[in-house]
C-alpha cells in the first residue's frame, strides 16, 4: 500500500468519478484506476460500485476514516520536514560541559539568538558522557564535551575538535604544593583528591591516566558543580585536577592556588599496546551532532558559530594539529 494510492482512493470518494479525481491528482485517469485497483488487490475487496458515480462500498465506507488520518499525517510530516530544509524548528536543544557553558558558550548564544529570533535555544550543563548518551538517544541536538571515542565511534557522529587544554592542579593557598612552581606527579599522589562525579568526563580522564601510570588514585569525594570543587579545596589538604578552563575564577581567588603540572615520565614511560601516550595531562573538547542534524540549517549555522568563536577565543592548536599530534 503506497500513499498515493490512498490519495487516489480520497479523491474518487470526494469527487465520485475518476475523471475528476485524475483532475484533482494531476494524473490521468487510467493511473487513478490502476491505483484503485491496486489498492482493491491489496486489501481483498472492491472499494467502490462502479456506476455513472462511483459509490464507496461497505469496504470504503470502513477505510475512508483511515485514510483520511493517514493521509493527514503524511501531510503534516510533510510540512514538518520542509520546514526543517527551510529553517524553521521549533527549538534547538543543546549539553556542554560546565566550563564551556559558562566561558565559550555565551557569545555563540547571544550570536545565535540574533540570527535565529524564532528559534528556541535550550542549554543543558551535562557531564561529557552524560550529554553523548543523551545526543544518542536524539533528546539533544549539539554536544560540547571531552572527546570519548567509545561514545562517538558510530558512523553517523560527526566530531569536530575545538581545542585542547592542560588539566592543572587546584589547592587551597596555602597547601604545600604551592611551593612547587611545577608540581612533580610523585608529589601530587600523596594527597587526596575531590574529582568529578561518574559520567564526567574528567573523572575518566583523571583515572585512566592514574591507572595507565599503575598509580593509585586518592579519591575522598566526587562532586559536580565548580563552586563545590573550590568550597571543599580551600578547607584543607585536598586537591583538584582541573582543566584551565574552568579555574578562570579560581586564578582570582587569594584563598586558592594554581600549579601547572611536571609530565608524566618522572614516573614510568607511558605505553599502551604499543602507542606513545602524551607525556603532559591535557583534555579535548569536541563538539558533536549527527549527520542528518547537520543538513538542518539552524543547527548548521549553530555549529559553525561554535567553531568559529571557540577557536578565536582560545589560544589553542587548530583542530588539524590536534588530530595529527594524537
Amino acid at each position: 500500500m503506497r500513499i498515493e494510492q490512498l490519495q487516489a482512493f480520497l479523491a474518487v470518494a470526494e469527487t465520485g468519478n475518476f475523471g475528476q479525481a485524475a483532475k484533482q491528482c494531476g494524473v490521468t485517469q487510467s493511473t487513478i484506476s490502476r491505483q484503485i485497483q491496486s489498492l482493491e488487490q491489496d486489501l481483498g475487496l472492491p472499494l467502490f460500485h462502479r456506476t455513472s458515480q462511483a459509490k464507496l462500498t461497505l469496504g470504503g465506507e470502513k477505510l475512508l476514516p483511515r485514510a483520511l488520518k493517514i493521509c493527514q499525517e503524511w501531510e503534516k510530516g510533510c510540512l514538518e520536514c520542509a520546514e526543517l530544509v527551510a529553517g524553521k524548528q521549533p527549538e534547538l536543544c543543546v549539553a556542554a560541559i560546565h566550563s564551556v557553558c559558562g566561558h565559550y558558550l555565551p557569545p555563540v548564544l547571544q550570536q545565535f539568538c540574533r540570527d535565529y529570533p524564532e528559534v528556541q535555544l535550550r542549554v543543558t550543563a551535562l557531564g561529557s558522557d552524560r550529554a553523548l548518551k543523551v545526543l544518542r538517544d536524539g533528546l539533544i541536538d549539539v554536544a560540547i564535551v571531552m572527546n570519548n571515542r567509545f561514545l562517538t565511534s558510530s558512523s553517523e557522529m560527526v566530531v569536530e575538535v575545538l581545542y585542547e587544554e592542560q588539566i592543572e592542579v587546584l589547592m587551597a593557598a596555602d597547601h604545600p604544593l604551592t611551593d612547587y612552581e611545577i608540581v612533580p606527579w610523585s608529589e601530587l599522589v600523596k594527597y587526596p583528591q575531590v574529582v568529578f562525579k561518574d559520567g564526567y568526563g574528567m573523572q575518566r580522564l583523571v583515572q585512566e591516566w592514574f591507572s595507565r601510570q599503575n598509580v593509585r588514585l586518592n579519591t575522598v569525594m566526587e562532586l559536580n558543580t565548580l563552586d563545590a570543587f573550590r568550597g571543599v579545596v580551600r578547607q584543607g589538604n585536598i586537591v583538584a585536577l582541573l582543566p584551565q578552563a574552568a579555574l578562570i575564577e579560581s586564578r582570582q581567588d587569594p584563598t586558592l592556588a594554581v600549579r601547572p603540572l611536571s609530565n608524566f615520565s618522572e614516573l614510568s614511560p607511558p605505553s599502551i599496546s604499543g602507542e606513545t601516550l602524551r607525556k603532559s595531562l591535557t583534555r579535548e573538547v569536541v563538539m558533536v551532532t549527527t549527520r542528518d542534524r547537520l543538513e538542518i540549517p539552524p543547527i548548521a549555522h549553530f555549529c559553525h558559530l561554535v567553531q568559529t568563536m571557540t577557536k578565536s577565543a582560545t589560544p589553542q592548536l587548530n583542530s588539524k594539529q590536534l588530530i595529527a599530534n594524537y
